[in-house]
């Protein structure tokens, strides 16, 4: 833990007393048997590579942000979430309710799904750059003409795999991602994705947020039941463009990490670790990005 930035930055747990899993990118897990504790730190990964600095306040808004998404979208899918309250949490998680807070979800157990389940709305990343390539996404293809951060017709659903820390998901088409996990559960999934992204955006836009894609998980549930995992909906797992700035036909400004991709691009990073050190203004103006996000989309301040 650090507090050079006046406010705990936590990139990394340990809690002696508590069964650790496992580190992603961005979170540590602990196993309660037949459930889990989501902690999302501050660590910020970018092309895949884990950033050394954290940001400030971000695992809490992704957390929070999740939090928001998995209430309003309910009624689509049931997902994990048992509770985001510390109070709630089993009782060995009491000496450890101070770094908890705010940043922690107490989840059901899963089977996770071994696709990311992505939805493109607009064309940007890579998206945009296979289709400057094949006039087509993932196997789909796009009218001619488009450009790039241009709203597409209807959303797509962009399938890609799901590799470990330090390599990069690889999109494939749905035939492959029916090929991975049967054709049934194939188009469950694509149809609940994006549904879902179809609701999430239309409320973001209300509150002048553009969602220009996202990436959601499924698991499987010991009842068989499909449930949704993981975040949902958050600047880390979407694209967030601010609505009165929206200008297609180049790169946008956004509510996520782009911003830190940016300034590695600007640097020529060669996408490979060791990460390098993150001048301060751009730490400070990334943690300024995902608290803006939170607060538009869920009215939460946390400052």
């Amino acid at each position: 833990m650090s507090t050079s930035f006046r406010v705990p930055v936590i990139t990394q747990t340990n809690f002696p007393t508590l069964k650790l899993v496992n580190r992603g990118k961005v979170r540590d897990i602990y196993d309660f048997d037949d459930s889990l504790l989501i902690v999302a730190t501050d660590r910020l990964s970018a092309y895949d590579v884990v950033m050394q600095q954290g940001i400030p306040f971000k695992g809490k808004v992704l957390t929070q942000i999740s939090d928001f998404w998995f209430e309003e979208t309910k009624d689509l899918v049931p997902n994990h979430l048992i509770s985001p309250i510390i109070y709630d949490f089993p009782s060995a998680c009491k000496p450890y309710w101070r770094e908890l807070e705010d940043r922690t979800m107490h989840v059901k157990k899963t089977k996770p799904l071994p696709i990311e389940c992505v939805v493109r709305g607009y064309l940007s990343g890579s998206g945009w750059q296979e289709y400057r390539k094949t006039q087509a996404v993932c196997g789909i293809p796009l009218p001619p003409g488009l450009v790039e951060s241009g709203k597409l017709p209807e959303p797509i659903f962009t399938p890609a795999t799901k590799e470990e820390v330090g390599k990069h998901d690889e999109n494939i088409t749905f035939e492959r991602a029916s090929q991975i996990i049967g054709k049934t559960l194939a188009e469950q999934v694509r149809d609940l994705s994006i549904r879902i992204y179809k609701r999430a955006a239309a409320m973001a836009e209300e509150k002048g947020i553009i969602i220009a894609d996202t990436k959601m998980e499924f698991g499987v549930a010991d009842s068989g039941q499909l449930i949704l995992i993981d975040e949902l909906l958050t600047p880390d797992s979407s694209r967030f463009w601010p609505k009165d700035k929206y200008q297609p036909g180049r790169g946008q400004e956004s509510f996520d990490k782009q911003f830190v991709r940016d300034y590695l691009d600007s640097i020529n990073f060669n996408r490979k670790p060791p990460a390098p050190q993150l001048p301060e203004d751009v730490i400070f103006k990334t943690s300024a990005l995902y608290l803006e996000a939170l607060k538009r989309l869920s009215g939460k301040n946390l400052l």
